[in-house]
């Protein structure tokens, strides 16, 4: 009998967690919608960016510039969200594809320099004469004469 109330609670709070979860999603995407006007910065689905030119409304299309003089029709349901200046990266992050390949470059350079030292590095337990610390360590004291007993 109790394990029927406590199922009963249980699926009354899920109902009601339900409906305010609903709601909080719906005052989202309305928000989102206000600020998706013609002039603003923003990017698809599908990662375009771009700057709003025009939505048209009937048919569900909204026109993005994503270059000068180049301009693409979307649905305007792929339309995501609006950039504002903050959502820019400011950190190492390239901005175009030759910064990327130039830092990629770069990094398999420093990987191959590192390689090779690697490689003219000596094996483990290998003995190397050139070393001056490992002279210092293998110079050996010189012995004392065995006593002999006469």
């Amino acid at each position: 009998m109790f394990l029927n109330y406590v199922l009963i609670a249980v699926a009354v709070v899920l109902v009601i967690f339900m409906l305010f979860n609903g709601r909080r999603t719906r005052a989202r995407q309305a928000e989102q919608r206000s600020k998706i006007v013609p002039g603003v910065e923003v990017m698809t689905n599908f990662g375009l960016f771009g700057k709003l030119l025009s939505i048209d409304e009937l048919s569900n299309v909204a026109e993005i510039e994503t270059t000068p003089g180049t301009i693409v029709r979307v649905h305007r349901q792929t339309l995501t969200k609006v950039i504002s200046p903050e959502d820019v990266p400011t950190g190492d992050a390239p901005r175009s594809v030759e910064e990327a390949m130039a830092i990629a470059n770069r990094e398999a350079a420093e990987k191959e320099a590192e390689a090779k030292k690697d490689a003219e590095a000596p094996e483990y337990g290998e003995r190397v004469d050139e070393d001056p610390i490992t002279k210092a360590t293998t110079k050996r004291a010189p012995r004392a004469p065995k006593k002999t007993e006469n």
